[in-house]
């Protein structure tokens, strides 16, 4: 009997172990949900299923354990596929992909969504971390692959409100890293 009982207890000790090593992905509604609650930063991932650099980032940064504390933390973090089929309601608009091809096997349409959401300078790359405020309002779409050392600076930036006050630039500055 205590041989089962420690067995469970470490098996639930190390099931949570390994959670904790996991951003929580949650869908835009869940995100809508909870911030009536608890009001966070929003960290959007924009991502396609053949884009190499998307699977780089979620291997390399989404997995290091200081990233996955500090988005768990101080965000609510949404995948959200650029090419996906389904409609997304958010924030009371539907939102479509019209041109999505079943039949195609690598690149498809872009979803209405992403479009709303993540270009910058009116294109589209993959990936795209979209920074949301506790509105839902955007902060900032940033494009490319990022290591867990080049997107803790912006995560720090933006969950810390120090955007309101000085420029990335400026807060690149004075930035000590904990990540190395």
């Amino acid at each position: 009997m205590r041989f089962l009982v420690l067995s469970l207890l470490l098996v639930t000790t190390f099931s949570t172990h390994l959670k904790a090593q996991e951003v929580e992905w949650i869908t835009l509604n869940e995100a809508e949900e909870r911030m009536k609650k608890e009001p966070r930063k929003v960290l959007v991932d924009v991502y396609t299923s053949w884009c190499g650099p998307c699977k780089m980032m979620d291997q390399n940064t989404f997995k290091n354990p200081q990233i996955v504390e500090y988005i768990n933390k101080n965000y609510y973090a949404i995948k959200f596929n650029a090419e996906s089929p389904e409609e997304v309601t958010f924030r009371g608009t539907t939102y479509k992909n019209e041109g999505y091809d079943p039949s195609k096997s690598g690149r498809n349409a872009t979803h209405d969504l992403a479009r709303a959401i993540a270009p910058v300078n009116g294109r589209i790359a993959y990936p795209t971390v979209v920074y949301m405020d506790e509105n839902f309002g955007i902060l900032a779409p940033v494009q490319g692959y990022h290591t867990p050392q080049q997107i803790e600076p912006i995560l720090r930036y933006i969950s810390e409100a120090d955007f309101r006050n000085v420029t990335f630039e400026e807060y690149q500055k004075s930035f000590q890293p904990t990540i190395r």
